[in-house]
């Protein structure tokens, strides 16, 4: 039974470490490519930086990608740890036995229900972008919870191939109270690592949605292209209940409403064109 991505990220590797050198090192483990962000194939891993003529060099990271799960399980049952953190010792030209952070992802984080006999309602879900790689479904619920009341889903999206987080995540929340909050709050500080980093709350569109205000009757049935994340409205609209809405109401308010659209996965604001 599959446990781990079949990618692992590798932190605080010597700064001239090799990528030849970094196969070596694991491919004791089993058979395996080496993803260097940012880097040619066997070039050292440093990166000079001046400050006033002088030149520094920082540590950085690398992926290992598999090709096989049962080498990640091989390889964390050779490492040592510290709290729920791995490490393996790592040698290069110039340094001896350095800890190096051996970060798996665990396949059961991807989700997490922390009342699993709530109703699902996709709208209420919230999308969230710019997510730390190394945050669990779990740590994710327990800071929306905390900060806009009950959770009864979170999902961190992965990789479909690797299986691997790609930053990006989906909150569905127990009542629309706790929705609207997240909504109107529109940011989250999240934990990682010894700081927090700030990202941004947008609504979840999900497919196929009528217009809540005419119910297709003015627009021949079409499915409603704009949603309205702003906490008075919170609901989908044809193109022609938006104008009408948002500027035919004589709600000057309205007016500065912004709508959201999906584009293929990506859920963007668009600026419509007003008839006049």
């Amino acid at each position: 039974m599959e446990v781990f991505s079949r990618k692992v990220f590798i932190g605080g590797l010597p700064i001239d470490i090799t990528e030849t050198e970094l196969k070596q090192a694991f491919h004791k483990f089993g058979s395996l490519l080496v993803d260097w962000p940012n880097r040619s194939s066997d070039s050292h891993f440093v990166k000079k930086e001046h400050y006033g003529g002088a030149a520094s060099r920082v540590t950085g990271y690398a992926f290992l990608i598999f090709l096989e799960e049962a080498s990640v399980q091989r390889l964390i049952a050779k490492c040592y740890s510290e709290g729920d953190r791995f490490y393996m010792l790592m040698s290069s030209q110039t340094v001896r036995e350095k800890p190096v952070q051996v970060r798996p992802w665990r396949l059961a984080d991807m989700d997490y229900m922390p009342r699993p006999s709530a109703h699902l309602d996709p709208r209420r879900t919230i999308f969230i972008g710019g997510v730390p790689r190394p945050t669990k479904a779990s740590e994710l619920a327990f800071v929306l919870e905390a900060a806009f009341g009950p959770v009864c889903y979170a999902g961190i999206d992965v990789d479909p191939e690797m299986k691997y987080p790609k930053g990006a995540a989906r909150v569905t929340f127990s009542t629309f109270k706790s929705y609207a909050a997240a909504m109107a709050g529109r940011f989250v500080q999240i934990p990682h690592s010894d700081n927090t980093k700030r990202v941004e709350i947008k609504p979840y569109l999900v497919n196929d949605q009528m217009c809540d205000n005419c119910h297709g009757k003015l627009c021949q049935d079409r499915y409603a292209p704009y949603f309205c994340g702003d906490v008075a409205c919170l609901q989908y609209y044809c193109e022609i209940c938006w104008d009408r809405l948002h500027y035919g109401s004589g709600n000057r308010s309205r007016e500065m409403h912004k709508p959201f659209v999906r584009m293929g996965e990506q859920i963007k604001i668009k600026i419509p064109q007003r008839e006049f």
